[in-house]
This record gives structure tokens, sequence and C-alpha cells, in this order.
């Protein structure tokens, strides 16, 4: 690890990896190699899964086995159905993502961490991540215990059908897709380096990833997306948008979905979604969302010279698709459970205990006071 010192760890080297490439000069955005926009353009959210748990692009055979394999580990044991229903209905989604994982973990334990037992654990939350936040959200929403398969191949499909209990428009079962690839991997970002530093203990697959949605949960790592369309519903209308964001600029207040801790010039995904977000608006008749957000977008940039990141429009694209706000983040973690997957396997693969040092700053040694001798704390 390098010994540049800076708060939050930004700049230093904390280890290396060949999944990812993030902000690079002239790279932009890459997974294993590959550029993000030729990803999101003409492959698959499972094309990319693929990639990112076996290290290369499926051939045609290969996607149909893993298509097929996912499509039958969607179904949820009897004793997490249990556990989801004892979640309480107002928890926050996120708390049903990391329970679900936590649980699935004690009923099927990783085998060996040397073998298949990690990736055959990796596909069970890909495949099962849906099933777990549908089949709480129905069962307290709804009052149902829904079925957790479909025939539906895809993952964003089979979210979809199980949310509104329907095939989705192929529109929107691609928009989905698209989203889940766009979200899917991002280098050494919180919650991933959380998940190495669980696997560097030699832990199991299962805590490395609930203690990455633990971290995915903070609002200054996966909440973004929320937090931006919670921003964009208090206006009616793009001219309200300009007053309200220049009067929260002249607050200094945070603008959620700008910016980026490693992006200095735009987002490579953000115009991806972005065309998503306008052809989905242009579907709906929508005069309202599409606007406010384009308003803002540019207010920021005249004004703060910030680029929206992917969770700006990503946010407007979800609304669109019917899916409620508090379901933004553990989409995040549907798609992100891919990402999380490869570094842990990559740790693995060349592990050392992740244990870095820090700088002391508290008092000076001193001599111990017996403690009918000391004075009050302060409290």
């Amino acid at each position: 690890m390098s010994e540049k010192k800076t708060g939050g760890l930004a700049g230093v080297v904390a280890g290396k990896t060949a999944v990812c490439t993030v902000g690079k000069e002239g790279v932009g955005l890459t997974y294993r190699g590959y550029d993000i926009a030729d990803l999101a353009a003409q492959t698959t959210f499972e094309d990319v899964a693929f990639l990112l748990l076996y290290g290369s692009l499926p051939v045609e055979s290969q996607l149909a086995d893993f298509t097929g394999r996912l499509m039958s580990m969607r179904e949820l044991p009897p004793a997490l159905r249990d556990t989801l229903e004892r979640v309480p209905a107002d928890a926050h989604p996120m708390d049903v993502m990391r329970t679900g994982c936590s649980m699935l973990g004690a009923l099927e334990p990783e085998s060996d961490q040397t073998g298949g037992g990690g990736h055959r654990a990796a596909e069970r939350l890909l495949a099962s991540f849906p099933s777990m936040l549908i089949y709480w959200h129905h069962f307290h929403r709804n009052g149902r215990r829904v079925k957790t398969l479909s025939d539906e191949p895809s993952v964003a499909g089979h979210f979809l059908h199980l949310l509104h209990g329907a095939q989705p428009p192929e529109s929107h079962r691609r928009a989905m897709d698209v989203s889940l690839i766009l979200y899917a991997e991002h280098e050494f970002n919180a919650s991933t380096f959380t998940a190495r530093i669980a696997a560097s203990t030699l832990s199991d697959f299962y805590s490395a990833i609930t203690a990455a949605i633990g971290t995915l949960k903070g609002p200054l790592h996966g909440g973004a997306n929320e937090a931006a369309m919670e921003l964009i519903e208090r206006f009616k209308t793009p001219d309200d948008a300009e007053i309200g964001i220049l009067d929260a600029l002249a607050r200094k207040d945070k603008i959620m979905g700008f910016g980026h801790r490693v992006y200095t010039h735009c987002d490579p995904r953000s115009d991806i979604i972005k065309q998503w977000a306008k052809q989905l608006s242009d579907e709906a008749g929508d005069s309202w969302l599409y606007p406010v957000s384009e308003r803002i977008e540019k207010l920021m940039w005249d004004r703060k010279k910030l680029f929206p990141n992917l969770d700006f429009y990503s946010a407007g694209v979800y609304r669109f698709l019917g899916i409620p706000t508090p379901m933004f983040t553990p989409l995040f973690v549907v798609s992100r459970i891919t990402g999380w997957a490869a570094h842990v396997f990559e740790q693995r693969a060349d592990n050392r205990l992740i244990r870095p040092a820090a700088d002391y700053v508290g008092p000076a040694p001193r001599a111990f006071v017996p403690i009918g001798h000391r004075k009050p704390a302060a409290v």
C-alpha cells in the first residue's frame, strides 16, 4: 500500500486488480478490458456477470448454461422466507438484502474457498437477491407470499415481472438490463474494498458480501440515486427546479447525484443511462420528470461545473419502470454482487491480510490513576 497520507484514503493505491479500470486517462471505465459503452450497447447483464465472475465473455453455450443455472436458483428456502416475513414492514429494503444474504449463508454455507464453492455462492446470490427483495415487499405491502420463480431468462426481466406481476415491455426490460450492467463493477469503491478486507481474513463468501451490503447502505456510497429522486420530486416544473437549485446552491447544500470521487471530467456511465431516461420519458409521454432532471443538470454544470453521475438519471429510469424509491439502492446490490464476487475471488487468489497502519493522535503516555483519585469525566 502506498504511504501517501490523505483523508479518506483518496489517492492511496491499496492494491492491484485485473477486474476494472476507473477514471484512467484514455480508457474511462472498463470491465476486464472491455469499454463500458460497448458492453452496455452490445451485451446483456448475464454476459457481463459471466465476464466478471469467470474472466471472459461467454460463448453461446456457456451463456445458456449460466442463464439456466441462475433461473434454477431463484427459489428461496422456507427458513429464509420465514426470516423475510419477520423483517419489519418499515425496515429499509437494504436491511432485507443484508439479512437475507446472511441467513442464506447460514442455510447454505460456502462449501469450500479453493474450489467452486465461492462461484456457486455468487451465482446463488445473483439469482436470489431479486427474490428476497420482492418476496418481502409483497408480503408486507400486499399480504401475499409470491412465488419467486418465473420464465423470464434475464435478471432484469425476472425482477420487473416479480415486482409488477406481469411481463415487462421490452424497452423496460432492456433499460433495466443496461442499468444493471452499468452498476455491476467500479474498482476499489467503499463496499468492494470492505468485501476484500473481509475476504483477506479468510472469512466466508457470504460474510464478505454481507459486509459489503452494510457499507453500500451508507448514503455517501449507495444511496445517491434515492436522494436524487427525492430532489427531483420537490419540483413541479423546470422553472421551479431552477429556483430551488439556485437557492440550495446559495445555502451551499450538497446536491446528490453530481460529481464523483474518481472521475474528473464526466462519468462515462451517465450519458448511457440518460439516453434510456429520455427514451422512457418519450414512451410515457412525460412532461415533468425528464425536463426537470435536464434543467437541474444544466444548472449544476453552468454554476458549479459538476456533471451528473450514474445515480442521477438512474433515478428517473427506475421511476419510469415503476420501481419504488426505497428499492433503488437494493437494485445496486442485485447488480454489484457480480463485481464484489470478482474482487473476493481475486483477493483469495493472492491473499494477504489487509491491515493498514494509523497515525496515533491521542494523549501522550500518562500515569495510571486509581479510581479514588480520578476527576469526573466530562460526559
